[in-house]
């Protein structure tokens, strides 16, 4: 998941035009609780067996037709697309994979000469990462990519998080997290992301980072393109926050949510308000809610982040999420929020129902 960043020049007016009163941020120096459970404008159509993940894609030619990608986490998988009314999209949805758990997006990475806008999910049990180029979701990975080569030990090669990384540089990194890792800041394993010279996907660790409590897992990974950082969940312990670009070091920057959650920390999303304002949203699963942050941290502590509000949402037992803040349609005129549910399915709400601004 990631903060979105505009893949055109045109949206640039829209991303202002969607910077109404419900953006507004809250300065509040107590956090808020809302207590009304939000209500969803779609719910998608099931999937198979599981959901876990969705990431959405923006369509940079017609918003409209911007398309989510949700995983059907399971050992006959797949990974869903659906439109913007929650209608499964057959022709690009992908199935036959082996357990994918995690799913984001990037745009642009060049593959034969062209940008390619990609999603790439982690599939567990081959432990490869498997890519597909955006709208038509082809697949231009080779089969997949293996990554943790080399480790050994139960669930040391399990694939789960996923999140992508364009640098200012035009670089796109994968950070990929798995069910089980060590406890000595190697947890993460990060991978620089380019064509092969066939017009495929190649991939190259760059570094392995990131704390671990050892309390459960990490899974939910975000990456804050803009700013220029990563995220995680390290599940009944907090979120973590480290530099994206791996030139800038290992240096944990923040450990906060540390409190108040009844049971996993899970997916994390960022909306973007300005270039360095939103908020960071993470789930409280066993609550069916989601703490809300400052994505800018506070006035000269950019790593303090309090918590702002707790908002309880429809989707049950919600573990991935992903959200943006571009108008899209008529519905979702201030931005769209994705949650999973447990249900098979995934809850579209409107920006301003989640953040909703007293």
């Amino acid at each position: 998941m990631k903060a979105f960043i505009l893949p055109a020049i045109g949206l640039a007016a829209s991303l202002v035009a969607c910077q109404s009163n419900t953006g507004t941020p809250i300065q509040s120096a107590k956090a808020d609780t809302v207590n009304a459970v939000v209500q969803p404008v779609f719910i998608t159509d099931t999937v198979a067996h599981d959901t876990d993940d969705p990431a959405i894609w923006i369509n940079p030619a017609d918003p409209a037709q911007s398309l989510i990608i949700g995983t059907d986490k399971d050992q006959d998988g797949g990974l869903y697309v659906f439109d913007l009314q929650g209608k499964v999209q057959r022709d690009k949805t992908v199935t036959g994979l082996k357990r994918p758990d995690n799913v984001d997006v990037e745009y642009g990475l060049m593959l034969g000469g062209r940008p390619t806008d990609i999603a790439v999910t982690t599939e567990r049990f081959t432990h490869k990462l498997r890519i597909y180029s955006l709208p038509d979701m082809q697949p231009v990975d080779n089969g997949g990519i293996e990554v943790f080569v080399g480790e050994k030990g139960e669930n040391m090669r399990d694939l789960m998080g996923i999140a992508l990384y364009k640098s200012k540089a035009g670089k796109i990194y994968a950070v990929v997290g798995r069910k089980a890792g060590p406890t000595d800041g190697t947890y993460l394993w990060q991978y620089l992301l380019e064509d092969d010279g066939k017009g495929r996907v190649k991939a190259s660790l760059v570094r392995k980072f990131g704390k671990y409590s050892g309390l459960k897992e990490i899974e939910a990974i975000v990456v804050d393109d803009q700013l220029g950082y990563v995220y995680y969940s390290d599940e009944g312990q907090g979120v973590r926050k480290y530099y994206a670009d791996p030139e800038k070091g290992n240096e944990e920057l923040a450990l906060f949510a540390t409190t108040g959650f009844t049971e996993d920390h899970e997916g994390i999303s960022i909306y973007q308000l300005t270039d360095s304002t939103g908020y960071i949203l993470v789930s409280d699963q066993g609550a069916n809610s989601f703490h809300i942050f400052p994505r800018e941290g506070t006035d000269g502590q950019p790593h303090t982040h309090p918590l702002l509000r707790k908002v309880t949402v429809s989707a049950n037992h919600s573990d991935g999420s992903d959200v943006v803040s571009v108008p899209l349609n008529a519905q979702f005129k201030n931005g769209l929020f994705v949650a999973m549910s447990d249900d098979k399915t995934f809850h579209l709400y409107r920006w301003e129902d989640i953040m909703v601004v007293k």
